[in-house]
């Protein structure tokens, strides 16, 4: 007796009992047999996952890239230590600015233009300087530098104006820049003056010793379509071939990320009147999440809004945000792209119990009473199917806070972080307390092709996983939004 496994259409196959004779006399003649029999076995399986049909195998992708958002499933696993933490999540310090590009502003560029930050390409060759001019408060122009310090050129234009300065960033490959830009506010058509009358008479003066320098050309830069509100700009690594990859005016694009392969960019977008009402409330701006292609193709992915920034999956086939206590997954890409929710209000309420307990009474601060701190406790909002704030016992939970920040830096790992979020009139920072970062294992749902429940853990209607214990849940489907065409897959 033996096992065998094989791969079919991405997927594995384990075929137990397969007796071969090994005698050479007998093999060539047995091996058409064998091998049509074989072929059988597998036709009926692959019939059996297609139809529905009884069977006794059990189907598992090979990678997470093969299953769809909505089959997925996961493992929530509350509060993790630091010290297992990835480093760039355990040192998330604040980016220091490149040396060689900062004294050129030092000693050459005055003090009219500050330098916000600096954007090393993943060559190492060259920078994107982002500074501000002192026009408005919050836009920016962009620079590019050699890495070892050099200016090369200007890269916007007059009347474009780069904002959010934080999100200006290189592809992944280091051929193209991406920001948001609107048109410059600041930017302001002067008239000429009159030139004053020469004297017919006497010509004017001249003084030999004084030598009139001769104007240097500078570089004309293209001139590109610009909006009032802001919209998603891409440009070559040279500063080159600027242009928009949006033109929805009206709306305002922010939260940029490119995916992995620099095809597509995912990002928020949102209505001025919606940005201006979470301004008001002291909330962080919210937005639709959505796709948007090299080729200026656009896809909405939930008309639901949320103020946390799309994470790409490592192999660039997902992308995740997050609403309130819910974690959304969207494939990035196909005909028939689906998603799926992670819903974390149930066990994130239970470990935040948990961690009151532990954490506040240890360091001799009692849980005040119910309604004392609901701001806080929730973030100001109550999530769906969650008690509000509170726990059993009335009492309002200090730690029970929205998802703030997703990353996603390995394929079957996402990290959530929680966390009281406000934003207060004249301060430049969010107010950010109550910070927590939990994990999230993904793992795909089985394709149980049988009538026998005892192949896996039956999670709800229509979703096994395999070899699950009680604490792997199953993705919520999300129903995708339609009033939007697929754009065709990349």
């Amino acid at each position: 007796m033996s096992q065998k496994k094989f791969r079919v259409a991405g997927f594995e196959f384990r075929v137990k009992n397969l007796s071969v004779t090994r005698n050479s006399k007998l093999e060539t003649r047995n091996r058409p047999a064998w091998a049509s029999a074989l072929a059988c076995l597998l036709l009926v399986a692959a019939s059996a996952c297609r139809g529905g049909a009884d069977g006794f195998l059990s189907v598992t992708p090979r990678s997470l890239r093969d299953v769809p958002a909505a089959r997925l499933a996961f493992r929530f696993e509350p509060d993790a230590a630091e010290e297992s933490l990835p480093e760039r999540l355990r040192r998330d310090e604040a980016e220091e600015t490149l040396a060689a590009v900062r004294t050129d502003f030092e000693t050459r560029r005055g003090n009219t233009e500050a330098l916000l930050r600096t954007v090393l390409d993943p060559r190492g060759q060259r920078v994107l300087a982002v500074y501000g001019t002192g026009e408005t408060d919050t836009d920016f122009r962009i620079d590019l530098y050699s890495a070892d310090g050099p200016f090369i050129r200007n890269v916007l234009p007059p009347d474009l104006t780069g904002v959010f300065p934080s999100e200006v960033a290189w592809s992944p490959d280091g051929e193209r820049i991406a920001f948001s830009g609107i048109r410059n506010p600041a930017l302001q058509a002067s008239p000429t003056p009159d030139a004053a009358p020469l004297d017919p008479v006497a010509p004017p003066e001249s003084d030999p010793s004084v030598v009139t320098p001769t104007p240097t050309p500078a570089a004309a830069i293209p001139s590109v379509p610009t909006y009032r509100t802001e919209q998603v700009y891409v440009g070559d690594r040279d500063g080159y071939n600027l242009r928009p990859l949006t033109n929805r005016e009206g709306l305002i694009y922010f939260q940029l990320a490119w995916s992995p392969d620099g095809r597509m960019l995912a990002a928020l977008a949102c209505r001025e009147d919606e940005w201006d009402a979470r301004r008001k409330e002291g909330k962080l701006p919210a937005g639709r999440p959505r796709l948007v292609t090299l080729e200026g193709q656009e896809r909405l992915l939930d008309d639901r809004v949320t103020d946390v920034a799309p994470v790409w999956s490592p192999d660039g086939s997902k992308v995740a945000t997050a609403f309130e206590y819910e974690v959304a997954v969207y494939d990035a890409a196909g005909s028939a792209p689906t998603a799926g929710g992670f819903p974390l209000g149930e066990p994130l309420r239970a470990a935040s119990a948990e961690y009151d307990a532990r954490v506040f009474k240890k360091e001799g601060a009692t849980t005040p009473a119910a309604g004392a701190v609901a701001p806080e406790a929730s973030g100001g909002h109550v999530a769906a199917g969650v008690a509000g704030d509170q726990n059993a016992g009335g009492n309002v939970l200090i730690s029970l806070n929205p998802v703030f920040r997703l990353e996603w830096l390995e394929p079957e790992t996402l990290y959530a972080q929680t966390a009281y979020v406000r934003s207060f009139r004249g301060e430049p920072l969010p107010t950010i307390k109550y910070t927590r970062w939990h994990v999230l294992r993904i793992s795909p749902q089985a394709a149980v092709l049988s009538e026998n429940k005892g192949a896996g853990k039956n999670k709800g209607a229509g979703c096994w996983v395999l070899g699950a214990g009680e604490d792997v849940r199953c993705a919520r489907h999300l129903t995708p939004d339609t009033r939007h065409p697929v754009f065709p897959s990349t």
